[in-house]
């Protein structure tokens, strides 16, 4: 094997991995909305809760396209392997706090949601900086394309999500959700709605 050729020949491999954790996710979250096809009266929707349902589905997609840019690295590491992966359980962690086995013991996914909220707002709130690295790790020319906007939504995501941590106010959850979900959809349709040549050819 050509030392030239080899991280274009790892890159597949690795992307395999973390797609059966995405895959996971996927899977958690979809078996989750079943159940209220399946069994429609027995546990109480909550707005708020399929709203963040939507977000994580939306955001374990975008991951799985936006990281074809690691296509680019030419130099891999176990550590970068590691750091990769572990972003992807991040994700699959938010979506089984989303879905736990039982939830007959709260009222409904309101009382659930709002007693876990502490936990999955700190995963949340991980996934800012776990994005900063990934976007770093990609090369300047890449993280170059966020702009200035960039250095604002991280903090402030970070900010949103303490304080959600600390707040059960619905109206705040349901307006953090609802502008998350719509910057997220602005965010992807701006700058990840095609995959840039350069990435694509792999410089």
């Amino acid at each position: 094997m050509e030392p030239a050729s080899f991280p274009s020949e790892l890159f597949p491999h690795i992307r395999i991995v973390m797609g059966m954790v995405v895959g996971l996710g996927i899977t958690k979250l979809l078996t989750g909305l079943a159940t209220f096809i399946q069994h429609p009266g027995r546990i109480k929707p909550y707005p708020i809760h399929l709203l963040w349902v939507a977000t994580l589905l939306l955001e374990l997609v975008h991951f799985w396209w936006w990281q074809y840019a690691l296509y680019g690295i030419s130099s891999w590491t176990f550590a970068l392997f590691v750091f990769l992966i572990g972003y992807a359980i991040v994700l699959y962690f938010m979506c089984a706090i989303l879905f736990p086995d039982r939830v007959d013991e709260y009222d409904g996914y309101e009382g659930y949601f709002i007693s876990r909220r502490k936990w999955f707002f700190a995963l949340f709130a991980s996934t800012f900086i776990c994005d900063l690295v990934d976007s770093l790790v990609k090369g300047p020319e890449y993280f170059s394309r966020f702009g200035y906007e960039y250095y604002i939504q991280v903090p402030v995501g970070i900010l949103c999500c303490i304080i959600a941590m600390w707040t059960a106010n619905r109206r705040y959850h349901l307006a953090f959700v609802t502008i998350h979900l719509i910057y997220q959809l602005s965010w992807i349709l701006r700058l990840f709605y095609a995959v840039p040549v350069a990435f694509a050819q792999g410089h």
